[in-house]
């Protein structure tokens, strides 16, 4: 086979050619892995919400998305066994974190989870943990309406991350912004007093009151 010139035209074609095929691999990775990744994601999801809400078979009903007001992301997730709503605070010390966070009927943190962050593995990494329930700054059963998370260096009562404040600040603003968005999406309407959107009762909490009805009816970093 005749060795082709070094010439600029031959040289055009073989990076056109080199391009083209290379390319077309990427396509090709990018189609075949597409569908595995986002399996992974609504798996990640669903087994999130499940444990934000403490049970085992939540199915989501509706879907909202909507914006906080710094025009970040918020995405409520409706479900048989109650509501969970997705927040992201872009300003942790390493950037975006986004948390789970799962309300009772009274507005109450019932779990959370932390689906995405880039914060220092040992340090802020700990957000994971750190707010659960028995944990230092343990926020479960709060209620965000009645007192704003706010961590006792800045006058509120949340313990923050050890050396990590600046996550800890981050982690608390986007649990308040999904409780904002909770009560909002839940919130009487403002001119008919019809509630704007009735989420369902968990099932706990639906035969708790069944049971009351019966009772009562007649008988029958360093980051600082």
């Amino acid at each position: 086979m005749k060795k082709l010139e070094s010439t600029l035209p031959n040289m055009l074609v073989v990076l056109t050619l080199i391009s083209v095929v290379a390319a077309g691999a990427l396509a090709y990775v990018n189609e075949i892995t597409s569908g595995p990744i986002e399996e992974n994601k609504a798996r990640t999801l669903a087994e999130g919400i499940n444990s934000v809400l403490g049970v085992a078979d939540a199915q989501v009903l509706e879907t909202t998305e909507a914006e906080d007001s710094n025009g970040n992301p918020v995405v409520i997730y409706a479900t048989n066994q109650g509501v969970a709503v997705q927040a992201i605070d872009p300003n942790g010390f390493g950037g975006k974190l986004s948390v789970l966070v799962g309300f009772s009927d009274e507005g109450a943190i019932k779990g959370y989870t932390v689906l995405e962050h880039a914060e220092t593995p040992g340090l802020g990494a700990k957000a994971s943990t750190w707010f659960q329930q028995g944990e230092k700054g343990d926020i479960i059963g709060k209620k965000p309406g009645e007192k704003e998370l706010v961590v006792s260096k800045d006058g509120g009562d949340v313990d923050a991350i050890t050396a990590s404040t600046i996550t800890s600040r981050a982690f608390l603003r986007a649990v308040n912004t999904a409780f904002q968005a909770y009560a909002g999406a839940s919130a009487p309407d403002a001119q008919s007093g019809a509630t704007a959107q009735q989420y369902p009762k968990s099932a706990p909490e639906e035969a708790a009151e069944t049971t009351a009805d019966a009772a009562a009816a007649p008988e029958g970093e360093t980051q600082n």
